[in-house]
């Protein structure tokens, strides 16, 4: 069985899309399936990236040169995709949405003669916030539900956000629930040089708050910023770039917090690992459906840290943190309610402990990628059998 994924990007570029198929990938080979992965070249000046022939796990990384609306601009990705599928020869196409150029599939000869899995990781949900999007979302739905249309099965990461998807609403009949998953094994214990340098962020606060995630419009950081006015002798960091940065850095300056609440910025994984292992909390304040699972909700599992997350109506995240048993979950842009919930775990270390070995035993029974592996191989076969 031969399958290859049509991506956004995949590691070194950050994010939980492609972390999630840099462990799938190994996954599925582990289980006899041999696939591969056509995504965009992080680099945009690289000219695209072709995988040495002997690889086991293929990556094939099309031109791609920057980003418009968070779509990337790939003009020559039609015919990487073509190129790419003469080269694996796969049997089935396996598409991760949402992603403009996975559209190409409808227009590539080769492409269009292979049955397709549509991994939905997301709708492009028309923002209260980013009012751009709603319109562009006008001009991308023909083509999306052209694209589920003309699909063979598709796979929704929780329950919730299948039940509130309208643009999935005429195809239910096609999709099954298989939650993202995480392998970690990938995620090591932290350096002691590491390890120093998270300290060295903490200080000597006595309640540590990790946020990690693009500084973009949806994550809801200036909603955890507020909260931190109720927060004494907490520590807060919010980790990751993007175009939110200078508004965030303004409201904290407003806030006068000092050194209470900081930006560190882009962190490298092995600084990453270290904050997150030595966090007392992680949270996840996100504001829509845009973010849809979490990724990092299954990363603070492997660490056994507890969370507290905004429950999105419509979104997997509150279906995570319930199904996994390892934090709270509170109304989305609610400042004060999750500063209440902030200082309930701070008063409760007990109930922190209890909470992260309930994740890690999620992270092991439900949510570690070899189940889920297991589950999509499972799609691949029924598609394969008709």
């Amino acid at each position: 069985m031969r399958v290859l994924h049509v991506g956004k990007y995949y590691p070194p570029f950050a994010g939980g899309m492609e972390h999630f198929l840099a462990d799938l990938l190994p996954a599925l080979h582990q289980q006899g399936v041999h696939a591969a992965a056509l995504v965009h070249d992080e680099q945009p000046h690289r000219g695209g990236q072709w995988p040495a022939a002997d690889t086991d796990l293929p990556i094939y990384r099309a031109p791609c040169h920057g980003r418009l609306l968070y779509a990337p601009l790939s003009p020559a990705f039609p015919f990487w995709l073509h190129r790419a599928i003469q080269a694996f020869q796969p049997d089935l196409l396996h598409l991760h949405l949402p992603n403009t150029s996975a559209f190409w599939a409808m227009a590539v000869p080769a492409a269009r003669r292979l049955p397709w899995v549509i991994h939905w990781h997301a709708d492009v949900v028309a923002s209260t916030i980013e009012r751009r999007l709603a319109l562009a979302y006008r001009l991308y739905r023909p083509f999306e539900q052209r694209l589920l249309a003309a699909s063979r099965a598709v796979i929704a990461t929780s329950p919730p956000y299948l039940a509130a998807s309208a643009a999935l609403a005429d195809w239910r009949d096609r999709c099954q629930i298989i939650p993202l998953g995480l392998d970690p094994a990938r995620i090591t214990e932290p350096t002691p040089d590491a390890r120093h340098r998270a300290h060295a962020l903490w200080g000597d606060s006595r309640f540590r708050i990790l946020a990690i995630g693009r500084l973009t419009y949806y994550k809801g950081h200036e909603i955890l910023i507020q909260a931190a006015t109720e927060l004494s002798d907490s520590r807060v960091l919010i980790v990751g770039s993007g175009e939110q940065r200078p508004r965030l850095d303004a409201l904290i300056q407003s806030l006068q917090f000092g050194a209470r609440v900081q930006l560190p910025g882009f962190q490298t994984d092995a600084d990453l690992t270290a904050l997150l292992a030595s966090c007392d909390v992680l949270c996840l304040p996100s504001l829509e459906r845009t973010e849809a699972f979490g990724l990092v909700l299954l990363e603070a599992m492997r660490f056994a840290r507890p969370v507290v997350v905004s429950d999105i109506p419509g979104s997997g995240t509150g279906w995570v943190v319930r199904t996994g048993g390892h934090g709270l979950t509170v109304a989305p842009g609610d400042a004060a309610a999750l500063a209440r919930a902030l200082r309930e775990l701070h008063a409760d270390p007990a109930r922190r402990a209890l909470l992260g070995e309930a994740g890690q035993t999620a992270l092991r029974e439900r949510f570690g990628i070899g189940p889920v592996a297991t589950a999509i191989k499972t799609v691949y076969r029924q598609l394969l059998s008709h």
